[in-house]
């Protein structure tokens, strides 16, 4: 059972996140906040593994928040659930720790999913915050991708629209550690660290369908 901390203050998105992830077998919903001070708290009390977490807040805002709770609990993924993606949000946001980044556009079940894949791991950046993120980063020109095979090819661009290696497995037919066997080649060949800095080149070279 994966144990999820709620901290947001519109009580009606709580309450909206909460209804559907407590209808996942797999999910238990541990506690809630309406801001940064008490949803630390509640962290310390709970010791949850997925955090969700809104940004702007009043007493202490998503930021501060996000910097105490990965410091002091490491093991535990925050994973930011906001409206805004611009720069003054995005940047600081992972800098404190974030482990992914989603809008609250996102569909109810790719919460879920960001939620699992946490577990495993991997982290979601929407589409839109990965191309704000393309702008700060700074790539030689060399065209790497240029040694991937059709199939990392492919792999990649799906990286690139935010999918999960499941997801990925799922469209393209192939098993997981089919996936993950990808994935790890296509790190080695384009010298990046993690999956986001994989979307980042994708974007930056024009490789997401």
């Amino acid at each position: 059972m994966i144990k999820v901390v709620l901290i947001d203050d519109h009580e009606m998105v709580r309450m909206g996140v909460s209804a559907y992830l407590s209808t996942e077998e797999d999910i238990d919903i541990a506690g809630e906040a309406a801001n940064g001070k008490d949803g630390v708290n509640v962290v310390r009390e709970h010791k949850p593994d997925v955090v969700l977490m809104d940004l702007i807040m009043d007493e202490m805002d998503g930021i501060e928040a996000t910097r105490l709770i990965t410091s002091e609990f490491p093991n535990t993924k925050v994973i930011v659930l906001t409206s805004f993606y611009d720069d003054e949000q995005v940047y600081p946001a992972i800098e404190a720790g974030a482990f992914s980044y989603l809008l609250k556009t996102s569909k109810a079940h790719t919460i879920a999913e960001a939620i699992r894949a946490a577990m495993n791991g991997e982290s979601k950046v929407e589409a839109e915050v990965t191309k704000k993120m393309m702008k700060k980063m700074r790539h030689p020109d060399q065209m790497r991708h240029e040694t991937l095979t059709s199939r990392e090819l492919e792999v990649l661009a799906l990286i690139g629209e935010g999918k999960t290696n499941q997801e990925i497995a799922d469209e393209l037919y192939i098993g997981i550690k089919t996936v993950k066997t990808h994935v790890s080649h296509i790190l080695s060949k384009l010298e990046v660290d993690d999956r986001t800095q994989i979307a980042v080149y994708a974007h930056r070279h024009g490789l997401v369908k």
